[in-house]
């Protein structure tokens, strides 16, 4: 069958659309149906995908260390590498805020501290803030922070 539009070359592709409520067929060779139907096709294929997913394909950042794009995360919950998180940062702190509650690091409030880096950092606050009510003259400040100290050093089993 030859191409209804150009009736040069063999029909390829048969395209159906309804129109006022009937089917009308068309029977097209590849380069017609591009001419006809392809830019407007690949544009309506660009809205819709942006409609849905905010944006296209095209448009969006792509990791330079792993080739990872945005909506491969929003796919899978993966990322593919360090980088990633530098290079998606505005888009996954929503994500981090919603999972996390937060999106700073604020480590272990109270319990025990199996990290020692949380070990650490806990007992650098505490020895700041002794510092400062002594420096103020609140000793009985002073007095239960040390007290929280020894209580911290006791419960990693160190020298107090």
């Amino acid at each position: 069958m030859l191409c209804q539009r150009c009736k040069k070359r063999p029909a390829t592709v048969y395209h159906s659309e309804i129109i006022n409520g009937e089917k009308c067929t068309l029977s097209l060779c590849a380069q017609c149906f591009g001419e006809a139907y392809g830019q407007f096709e690949e544009e309506m294929a660009d809205a819709i995908l942006s409609g849905l997913f905010g944006e296209t394909e095209q448009r969006q950042k792509v990791c330079p260390a792993c080739g990872m794009r945005f909506s491969d995360y929003e796919r899978s919950g993966l990322l593919g590498c360090p980088s990633c998180y530098d290079v998606f940062n505005e888009e996954l702190l929503p994500h981090i805020a919603r999972i996390q509650g937060n999106t700073r690091h604020v480590g272990k409030e109270g319990g025990v501290y199996t990290s020692e880096h949380d070990y650490r950092r806990r007992l650098q606050i505490l020895q700041a803030n002794l510092e400062r009510a002594l420096k103020c003259g609140d000793y009985a400040e002073a007095g239960r922070i040390n007290d929280k100290m020894i209580a911290l050093k006791k419960s990693r089993g160190g020298n107090v």
